[in-house]
């Protein structure tokens, strides 16, 4: 989610490059296919991606990138898997309905099989939005019919209303998926988000990451913060929001919704990588939450995903 309505969100392209980097790796190591991701990057990111993918020499390639940026790429793409795993889960529960809350370069709508036969909402700025769907019909020529874009600016702008006027149906359960948006937000943004979402239908999940309060309070003086905040004064993608674990779940219950399960990055890394790799290290502050609207038939549900990695 971008700060500047004109021009695509470059976190959005890091995001996809850390996503393209993984066709550095063998089929089998793999947390996921995007064959889509290297096809939205800017021609310098895009080579990168394509040199990654060289025999031997192409290791230089993610390795440089996570000594520049210690556990960025690899909670990138391990929390990129997490929200696969929980959006494939919820669609074979029933969900019809998903919508994607700065959906930046996400691919979700055209490479996860499933997706493909339900209503997907992307909703973003209109720069970024732009810059997608000039991609897009170059890679798949007419965008597929149940995929609706929606441009707002959330910091701004209701979500309800730009979602009503698209189609959405507040009577029918939706997964919504949140990724790396909420700390570029403001906080009364977040609270009304969450508050719309926590009244749509029950047996409705939002899927959202946060990076911790305390990490956005020390970042400009933290020399272990200094590299990131310097690049997003940079971009002009200041992270400007962030959350208590600890205060999450009566905050979530306050806006129509319980808490399902709120795991870091070093946690959700564990479930998909080798836990005592290198990749571990770094960007603990990172975390990302599933919560489902209350309802008095949630228990079950809520039960179910709590188990799902278990």
């Amino acid at each position: 989610m971008t700060l500047n309505h004109d021009h695509a969100s470059k976190t959005a392209e890091f995001v996809a490059f850390f996503r393209a980097l993984e066709y550095s790796y063998p089929k089998e190591r793999r947390l996921f296919e995007d064959p889509y991701a290297v096809r939205f990057l800017s021609s310098s990111l895009q080579a990168a991606a394509y040199l990654s993918r060289i025999p031997l020499i192409g290791k230089s390639v993610p390795y440089l990138v996570d000594r520049w940026g210690p556990g960025a790429r690899a909670s990138g793409v391990a929390r990129t898997r997490l929200i696969d795993d929980h959006l494939i889960n919820a669609l074979e529960k029933g969900i019809k309905q998903v919508v994607i809350l700065g959906s930046g370069f996400d691919s979700r709508a055209y490479r996860i099989p499933t997706v493909g036969r339900i209503r997907v909402f992307e909703v973003d700025q209109p720069g970024t939005l732009f810059e997608k769907k000039k991609k897009l019909k170059r890679i798949l020529g007419p965008v597929p019919e149940d995929v609706t874009f929606v441009e707002t600016d959330l910091n701004t702008q209701k979500l309800e209303q730009a979602l009503s006027d698209a189609g959405f149906n507040m009577k029918r359960p939706a997964f919504f998926i949140w990724e790396g948006v909420t700390n570029y937000l403001s906080e009364q943004a977040v609270d009304t988000t969450l508050r719309f979402i926590g009244r749509t239908a029950p047996g409705s999940f939002v899927l959202f990451t946060y990076v911790h309060k305390d990490t956005i309070d020390a970042l400009a003086e933290d020399p272990s913060l200094r590299r990131i905040y310097r690049l997003l004064q940079r971009i002009g993608e200041p992270w400007t929001y962030g959350m208590i674990p600890e205060e999450l779940p009566e905050y979530l219950e306050s806006r129509g919704l319980e808490l399902v399960e709120d795991v870091n990055s070093t946690e959700f890394r564990k479930r998909y990588l080798n836990p005592h790799g290198p990749h571990m290290k770094g960007y603990q502050f990172y975390r990302a939450a599933l919560a489902q609207v209350k309802s008095q038939g949630s228990q079950p549900q809520i039960r179910f995903f709590r188990s799902f990695f278990k």
